[in-house]
């Protein structure tokens, strides 16, 4: 199964799937919604993959997992490669594009969705520089206003 240059994060029931150029903070981003996570009751965030993630349609829904190579592994800027605990496989709920060449203040309808292998998802493309996590955690934690 080829891999993806993706990190990805179980929150709550979904996996947030954060893709993006190199540098662009992907594993940042994963290190703060685990931290998020601890805070955001009752929600639960836990690793699933860094840097290297394992992408599978089935039964209608996008599955995720770690490179095997890369199991529990994450990196931290600063600190090098460290072991977290790890969720082998989530379904994916969410995809986060940073440094997204299409990132808007009041994005257009069509790009807040994005489909990969067949299986349409919801998508938040932030801007590069700016700060992913509020952007994210209010996307994992409220509606959209009809």
């Amino acid at each position: 199964m080829p891999s993806v240059h993706a990190s990805a994060v179980l929150f709550g029931a979904r996996a947030v799937l954060i893709r993006g150029p190199s540098g662009a903070g992907k594993s940042r981003l994963a290190l703060a919604l685990l931290r998020a996570g601890e805070s955001c009751r009752p929600s639960f965030a836990m690793l699933v993959a860094d840097d290297r993630s394992h992408l599978e349609p089935h039964h209608g829904r996008l599955l995720v997992r770690p490179a095997p190579e890369l199991e529990g592994l994450i990196e931290v800027h600063g600190l090098g490669i460290r072991r977290l605990p790890y969720e082998p496989v989530a379904v994916v709920g969410l995809v986060v594009d940073l440094a997204a060449p299409d990132a808007d203040r009041l994005p257009a309808a069509a790009g807040e969705r994005v489909t990969i292998d067949g299986i349409e998802l919801a998508r938040l493309a932030v801007a590069g520089g700016a700060d992913p996590v509020p952007l994210v955690l209010a996307a994992l934690t409220t509606r959209p206003n009809p």
